[in-house]
């Protein structure tokens, strides 16, 4: 990576000027991080411990939780570092890092919400066919699939970012470091469109997942619909809103970020939408599943209530 030579590290984009408001974001994203920690800490546990847990949507949710802990870790840690000791720099490879791991994991966490849906699909669509399409070792390669199928690619959009001559200072519009604008900081437009062109194939695929997901909840609806007993259909219904509705925040704020018009765009927007799909869906997850869940609430109960006996 030619770059490292001629910059040593990054200026990100501070949250406030005073020094006041900078601590204020501080202890306002500490807590922020301590509860997406907590509850995502909370659903891994529950699910590995309880043995009515262990089925194919509870082996997902785990795993997103996984992605989501490193997701929020990837960005909000350094970021409430700089706010308290009052600077805005980031190393070189701490850049780098952070742009391959947040591309890493968030292309994963796309993937393997793709793969929930196949799960409710099957579960509500073809639920006879559910313990051979859904094994233990089907789960098991889809999930792997789902964390390794974007490490290529995000090794190549880091590499090929970092490869590209920067010569418009080190000043990043960002509270972390994303491809969009290390771009801006190119010298030429080739270079630039390069990688754009790179991004916009690569997105073909997250394109076409979000498609296949669109289309498992037109079938999923239409069965559920058919269900005779509102009973039955409020029970389909129940085990496939928490999934839509992360998937709803995930697209929503990840598309608004990046295809919003150039015309509304400012600093302040943009670190606003930012915070918005990398730090809200991590922490607010654990909430959407465990609301909607009886059988994840019940083992949160009993979680919670032997955590507090063995510690009285």
């Amino acid at each position: 990576m030619s770059n490292g030579s001629s910059i040593t590290h990054f200026l990100l984009l501070a949250f406030a000027d005073t020094r006041e408001l900078q601590l204020l974001h501080f202890w306002l994203f500490l807590g922020i991080y301590l509860a997406a920690l907590l509850g995502n800490a909370l659903i891994i546990t529950a699910v590995a411990s309880d043995h009515r847990l262990h089925t194919p949507m509870y082996f997902f949710l785990l795993n997103l939780s996984l992605l989501d802990l490193g997701c929020i870790s990837t960005t909000l840690p350094k970021a409430m570092a700089n706010s308290l000791w009052n600077t805005r720099a980031i190393s070189f490879l701490g850049c780098v890092a952070q742009v391959f791991l947040f591309l890493t994991l968030m292309s994963a966490e796309f993937y393997l919400l793709t793969v929930m849906a196949y799960d409710r699909y099957v579960a509500i669509c073809k639920p006879l066919h559910y313990g051979s399409l859904l094994g233990s070792r089907a789960c098991v390669h889809m999930a792997a699939a789902a964390w390794g199928s974007d490490f290529l690619t995000a090794l190549l959009h880091t590499a090929n970012t970092f490869s590209i001559p920067l010569c418009q200072g080190n000043a990043v519009d960002q509270f972390f470091c994303e491809i969009p604008q290390i771009l801006k900081l190119s010298c030429s437009d080739s270079d630039y469109l390069r990688e754009v062109g790179l991004l916009a194939f690569s997105n073909f695929f997250s394109f076409a997942c979000f498609v296949f997901i669109v289309v498992s909840y037109v079938e999923i609806f239409r069965t559920v619909l058919r269900i005779p007993s509102q009973q039955g259909r409020h029970k389909a219904f129940s085990t496939c809103l928490p999934h839509l509705a992360v998937v709803s925040v995930f697209v929503s704020t990840g598309v608004f970020s990046y295809l919003k018009p150039p015309s509304i765009s400012s600093p302040v927007l943009d670190l606003v939408v930012s915070l918005l799909y990398s730090v809200v869906p991590p922490a607010v997850n654990p909430l959407i599943y465990s609301m909607r869940n009886q059988e994840l609430r019940d083992a949160l109960r009993k979680l919670l209530q032997y955590t507090v006996f063995q510690h009285q």
